[in-house]
């Protein structure tokens, strides 16, 4: 029995554990492996590469990790899911991957960085001499800094032939810290900027030509809100001027401070604005006092945002005002949707508008927060929805300037049109008849005794009558016929294509139905006089006019209740 427990049978133990060990050493390594970055490979066939599955991610939480310490770091782990957008962060994040060039010539890559509001961005790559070359940026240095004068960050890597190397990048900001890195070939990505550049063509003149346009309507109709709109497209347009890199390219590229700065300023006056603009284009404060309320205390608060903007840190103020940016989106599309309940047809657009808008913004916002990935729809979407949104409100505007126009040519008691469109209706058909050597007829319509009804009866019972004699009127006139109220107790119709005597039939039924309809207790009558320019050569309206006028007082001398035509 010795046999087995003897020295054999005590060392077979420990080496069972080593074996169990190297096991699970190597499988470790296997793991390992498999969860690491894979390497972006440039071939012969190489075009364009989304670094994302490339790259590993290591945080540093204190923002003091120097280049050496993060070399020798065990902690970069595989880029999250999600990608590599950390949203609002006050770490700075190390991003590490490797470039292999299969081939046997030496190749020269692109890595573009097209987030460009990342306040610190630095790059090591190896020099080929065995130590580093470092290149340090960012949207808080000068623009001189950048190795290519664009918009974006895009560094050159030298790719020797038949290597496999190793890039380093650091990236920290007050603001949100997206780092989406793209490899390209170079006729590649000179490609791509070009299609960038007419988009973005599209896009500023497009905004360029809402301005202008709405700037010469303001000067014309003087109306308050395309002054509000053409504020807040303004600096709308400005915001993004900024927010892509552009206004940092093309007119501060010396002055990263105000650069970062000028993005809260205009977007504040972007809220400032854009909430005047709801609040007068619905007039809010006539139908929804306390959301007018909420409105003005919200422009309050971007006010102090603005003002704070001038000494209080970027850091400080990025996500308040982000977080307000949501809010006053949801504000005005409430206001919107009222407006749309209480009947005011323009809102139609204003809605639609304002929800493409606040489609994109929430897109964006859920980006910068670290909730969705960086990709083309999550940045630009709420860029491409701001510009269907100011043609949207353009078209508004205009829907707006019918309402204006109409209501300055409607009577506000009787709700038909008014003098003021009666004088250029009538003057439209006479001259339509005129060089088409057809006809046109004119009512000329009076209450009768209606001083004396007012009296006795009181002004309200009046303003109906009024009401009632303008509804028979429209009733009882034939297609095409315009109905206006003159002053006073007076209406004017007039009649195209109508000769005299079928004038006199439309007056004579309206004449009874006024008769027979309205209250016996209070009997009211009209009478009406009659031209039309198939009996009379009028020289201008004004004289025919006179003929209707004068027949009219010729039917209240004959006693009134009655009508009586023109007779040359």
């Amino acid at each position: 029995m010795n046999e087995g427990g003897g020295p054999r049978g005590r060392n077979a133990m420990p080496i069972f554990r080593l074996r169990i060990a190297l096991t699970l050493f190597a499988i470790s390594l296997v793991l390992f492996a498999s969860v690491r970055a894979a390497t972006t490979k440039v071939d012969a066939a190489f075009v364009r590469a989304p670094l994302g599955p490339s790259v590993e991610v290591l945080e540093d939480p204190s923002g003091k990790m120097d280049f050496d310490a993060v070399r020798a770091a065990s902690g970069f782990k595989p880029a999250p899911n999600m990608g590599t957008n950390f949203g609002f962060t006050r770490s700075a994040w190390w991003l590490r991957f490797t470039v292999a060039n299969t081939g046997a010539d030496e190749r020269h890559a692109l890595l573009r960085q097209d987030y460009p509001l990342i306040d610190y961005l630095d790059l090591w790559a190896p020099d080929g001499a065995g130590g580093w070359k470092h290149t340090a940026t960012g949207d808080r240095t000068l623009f001189s800094t950048r190795q290519f004068a664009h918009r974006d960050f895009i560094f050159e890597l030298i790719l020797p032939p038949h290597s496999e190397q190793t890039f380093y990048v650091r990236g920290a900001s007050d603001g949100p810290v997206d780092l989406d890195f793209t490899l390209y070939e170079s006729h590649a990505l000179i490609g791509a900027l070009s299609r960038e550049q007419l988009a973005y063509g599209v896009y500023y003149g497009g905004f360029l030509v809402l301005v202008l346009y709405n700037f010469f309507i303001f000067l014309i109709v003087r109306d308050r809100a395309f002054f509000y709109y053409l504020l807040y497209a303004t600096s709308y347009g400005l915001y993004f001027a900024i927010h892509n890199g552009i206004a940092f390219e093309f007119l501060w590229p010396n002055d990263p401070a105000w650069g970062n700065q000028s993005l809260l300023v205009m977007l504040a006056l972007s809220l400032v604005f854009g909430l005047q603009f709801t609040r007068t284009f619905l007039d809010t404060a006539g139908f929804a006092a306390r959301l007018d309320k909420a409105a003005m205390g919200l422009q309050v608060l971007a006010g102090i945002g603005l003002f704070a903007s001038f000494f209080a840190p970027y850091a400080v103020l990025i996500l308040p005002l982000a977080l307000l940016t949501v809010i006053v989106t949801v504000l005005i599309i409430t206001m919107g949707t009222l407006g749309l309940v209480k009947g005011y047809q323009p809102a139609r657009y204003f809605m639609i508008a304002w929800g493409l808008l606040l489609a994109g913004v929430m897109m964006y916002m859920l980006k910068v927060f670290g909730l969705l990935p960086h990709n083309v729809f999550t940045q630009n979407g709420f860029q491409v929805g701001s510009l269907l949104e100011m043609v949207l409100l353009s078209l508004a505007l205009a829907s707006r300037l019918r309402d204006l126009r109409l209501q300055s040519r409607t009577d506000t008691l009787t709700k038909v049109p008014n003098r003021r469109f009666f004088d250029e209706q009538v003057a439209l058909e006479f001259e339509r008849a005129k060089r088409n050597q057809g006809a046109v007829a004119l009512l000329v319509v009076d209450i009768d005794h209606f001083k004396q009804f007012n009296d006795r009866y009181g002004h309200a019972r009046g303003d109906e009558v009024l009401k009632l004699v303008a509804d028979h009127l429209c009733h009882g006139v034939r297609r095409g016929d315009s109905v206006c109220r003159y002053g006073g107790e007076e209406f004017a119709v007039i009649l195209p294509g109508a000769s005299g005597s079928e004038a006199a039939d439309v007056a004579e039924n309206l004449r009874r139905t006024v008769e027979s309809t309205i209250s016996a207790d209070a009997p009211v009558t009209i009478s009406i006089g009659v031209a039309s320019t198939r009996e009379g050569a009028f020289e201008d309206v004004d004289a025919m006019f006179r003929a209707a006028d004068s027949a009219l007082y010729k039917a209240k001398d004959s006693g009134r209740n009655r009508v009586v035509r023109f007779a040359a």
